[in-house]
C-alpha cells in the first residue's frame, strides 16, 4: 500500500470499519483482526461476537441464553469454542482379552461400577442449545435446560441408557415446537410421488445436502461449552419399511479415559424426517417433510448405550478436549473410530467362531467317548 493509501485509511471513521466487520462471519472476522490495530481492536468487541453468534445460532438471541453466555465468558469465548467441531484421534484398539469370558460382562461391570466422581457433575449443570438449518435457512431452534427425567425414583437416571429426545420436551416458549416442516418453499425439490421419488433419490439428497445441525452443550459450573454433532450429516438411510421416514444422523467421537475400558465412545444424534402431504396441496401430490424425531445418546464401540452416570463424566470431558475447524478432520477422527469398532466386531465374531467351534469339537469326542464304552 502507498501511503496515500495507508493516510486514507487512518483519516477513515472507527465507525466505519465496525460497520464494515459487524458484516463479516466469524472466520473472517477473526481473520481481519490480525489486519491492523484498529481491526483488531474493533474486532474484539462482545457486540460484534454476538451479532456472529445470533446469525449463526438463531436460539442465542434469548434473553437467558445471552445471559448463559455472558456468565461463561462471553460470545467472543462462546464462538472460539462452539464454532470449531470435535476431533478426537485418539482411539486405542481394544485387544480382545482372553481372560475375559464375555465382552460384555467386561464391559457391564465397568458400566455400573461405582464411581465418586460423579458426585460433582450434576444433571442440572448441563444446557443444550440446538439449532437447525436447511439451506442457511433457520428452522428449529431449542434450548433445554437441564437433562429431563434425571431426577427420577431412587436415582434411576445415573444406572439407565442415556439418551435426550429433544421433540417430547417443551418449555412453552417456543411456538412452532409441536411441528416443524420443509416444503417446496423452503427449497426441497417438487416431489409428486414416492415411488417417483424411490427411483431418483433426489429429494433424499436434497434433505442430507442441506440440512445442518448444531447441538451446543454448556456445563454452567465449569464454564465451559462444546458442539457435539457434526454440522453436516456423517451418514443416513431412508427407512425402506415405510418408505416415508428419512433417518439422518450427526455425531462425534468423545474422550472417555479413565471413564470406560474402550476410552473413546460415539455421541450419535438421530433426527427423522417423514413425508407428509398438507390438505391444500394434496390434489396436486406436493409434498413436504415433517421433523419426527431429534435424539442424542452415547455409544460404545460394542454399540452399547451408556448410562447416565457415565454419561456425565464423558460430556464433562468433552468440553474440554480437542476441536478443529477442518471438517475433513473431523470425518477423518470418524472414520477411524468406526474403522476401530469394525475391527472389534470382527475379533469378537472370530473368538466366538472359535468357541463354538471347540465346543461342537468336546460334544463330538464327548459322544464317540460315551459310544466306545457303551460298544
Amino acid at each position: 500500500m502507498t501511503a496515500t493509501q495507508v493516510g486514507s485509511m487512518a483519516s477513515l471513521s472507527s465507525d466505519l470499519f465496525y460497520d464494515i466487520l459487524r458484516r463479516l462471519d466469524g472466520a473472517t472476522l477473526a481473520s481481519a483482526g490480525c489486519a491492523c490495530a484498529d481491526f483488531h481492536s474493533i474486532s474484539r468487541e462482545e457486540t460484534i461476537w454476538e451479532n456472529v453468534c445470533q446469525s449463526l445460532w438463531p436460539s442465542t438471541k434469548r434473553e437467558d441464553v445471552r445471559s448463559l453466555i455472558s456468565s461463561i465468558g462471553g460470545f467472543r469465548k462462546f464462538y472460539a469454542d462452539c464454532f470449531p467441531l470435535i476431533v478426537n484421534k485418539d482411539v486405542p484398539m481394544v485387544q480382545w482379552d482372553p481372560d475375559l469370558e464375555y465382552f460384555e460382562e467386561w464391559f457391564e461391570a465397568e458400566y455400573y461400577g461405582d464411581h465418586d466422581e460423579h458426585d460433582s457433575v450434576s444433571p442440572s449443570d448441563f444446557v443444550s442449545i440446538v439449532d437447525i438449518r436447511y439451506k442457511d435457512k433457520a428452522i428449529y431452534s431449542k434450548v433445554l435446560w437441564g437433562i429431563p427425567d434425571s431426577d427420577g425414583f431412587h436415582g434411576w437416571f445415573y444406572n439407565c441408557p442415556f439418551r435426550i429426545d429433544l421433540l417430547s420436551y417443551s418449555d412453552g416458549e417456543d411456538d412452532h415446537d409441536a411441528e416443524v416442516t420443509l416444503s417446496v418453499a423452503d427449497g426441497l425439490p417438487s416431489i409428486t410421488s414416492i415411488e417417483k421419488e424411490r427411483k431418483d433419490g433426489k429429494l433424499w439428497r436434497e434433505l442430507r445436502e442441506g440440512i445442518r445441525l448444531s447441538w451446543i452443550v454448556v456445563n454452567r459450573k465449569m464454564k465451559q461449552c462444546a458442539n457435539l454433532a457434526s454440522w453436516s450429516p456423517l451418514g443416513g438411510q431412508r427407512h425402506w419399511p415405510t418408505d416415508k421416514d428419512f433417518l439422518i444422523r450427526f455425531g462425534s467421537v468423545l474422550p472417555a479415559k479413565q471413564i470406560l475400558p474402550c476410552q473413546a465412545v460415539e455421541c450419535i444424534i438421530s433426527m427423522k424426517f417423514r413425508v407428509v402431504y398438507t390438505d391444500e396441496a394434496e390434489s396436486s401430490g406436493q409434498m413436504r417433510l415433517k421433523l419426527t424425531e431429534l435424539s442424542m445418546q452415547l455409544e460404545d464401540m460394542a454399540g452399547a448405550h451408556v448410562n447416565g452416570r457415565n454419561s456425565l463424566l464423558v460430556l464433562k470431558e468433552a468440553l474440554s478436549c480437542r476441536r478443529s475447524k477442518n471438517y475433513s478432520e473431523v470425518l477423518e477422527s470418524c472414520h477411524l473410530y468406526s474403522k476401530v469398532q469394525s475391527e472389534l466386531k470382527e475379533e469378537k465374531m472370530r473368538n466366538e467362531s472359535r468357541l463354538d467351534k471347540l465346543c461342537i469339537f468336546c460334544g463330538i469326542a464327548a459322544f464317540l467317548t460315551f459310544c466306545y464304552y457303551i460298544l
